[in-house]
């Protein structure tokens, strides 16, 4: 084991693509949704329409008078007027757009989750509004330790502000944070904010047209194909 791994106090985890599967719980709702109108689309491109312009929309946002679930919510209204999706209710749509609290988590993210709880703090750090990790956190029966939500700090990643935010209310050093993400973006942002980083690969996010952004970042300091092995690297 790296010495500087025996420095880590907490984990702290990117919850959306890193721990949920969105991608198939998006294609359901919107596969279901033409199904009852009688549409046939490409839902694996529809949903990752639905993806790219949510986070344009979320991502660094400062103050915003708006959540992640607003932008869910609206993204809809706006793939479906792109791909023509006019007879989608807004019972559909609000449908679709709460599928998000009906997610389930990546297969291997629960046995691992309960071997680092039982050694170190486990936190979701998310993009995500706190309503939502608690829907998917009881769903899919998984607890944290702590929700940081950048609904409650009010400034959302990669803005480093959020970064330092999360490791005040924590009261650790950011050195003594590992970040947990599958995102290049994410991960990057906390490099510089000072946090030590781990890329979990998941090339199932995007569904079968794999994640934009696969490769890690030489910078980051583990790399892992499965949550089992960060375990094993931390001595879970």
């Amino acid at each position: 084991m790296a010495e500087w791994l025996s420095s880590i106090k907490a984990l702290t985890f990117d919850t959306g693509g890193t721990v949920l599967d969105w991608h198939a719980a998006l294609h359901d709702a919107f596969a279901r949704a033409g199904e009852k109108h009688g549409l046939a689309r490409d839902w694996h491109t529809v949903v990752n329409d639905h993806r790219r312009g949510t986070m344009k929309r979320i991502v660094g946002q400062v103050q915003p008078s708006f959540t992640m679930d607003d932008v869910h919510r609206r993204m809809v209204d706006v793939v479906a007027e792109i791909h023509g999706l006019d007879a989608f209710t807004p019972d559909d749509r609000d449908d679709i757009a709460a599928a998000w609290h009906r997610a389930a988590c990546w297969p291997d993210f629960l046995p691992a989750l309960a071997r680092l709880r039982a050694r170190l703090p486990c936190v979701s750090f998310t993009l995500l509004p706190v309503r939502l990790i608690l829907d998917v956190s009881r769903r899919n029966g998984f607890a944290w330790d702590m929700v940081v939500s950048c609904e409650m700090i009010g400034i959302y990643k990669s803005d480093q502000r959020a970064y330092a935010t999360c490791a005040r209310w924590l009261q650790f050093e950011p050195s003594e944070l590992l970040m947990v993400a599958c995102h290049n973006f994410d991960l990057d942002a906390a490099k510089k904010a000072g946090y030590r980083t781990a890329f979990i690969r998941r090339p199932d996010e995007w569904g079968p047209a794999g994640p934009p952004d696969p490769k890690p970042n030489p910078i980051h300091d583990l790399v892992f194909d499965r949550f089992s092995e960060l375990a094993d690297a931390l001595g879970c």
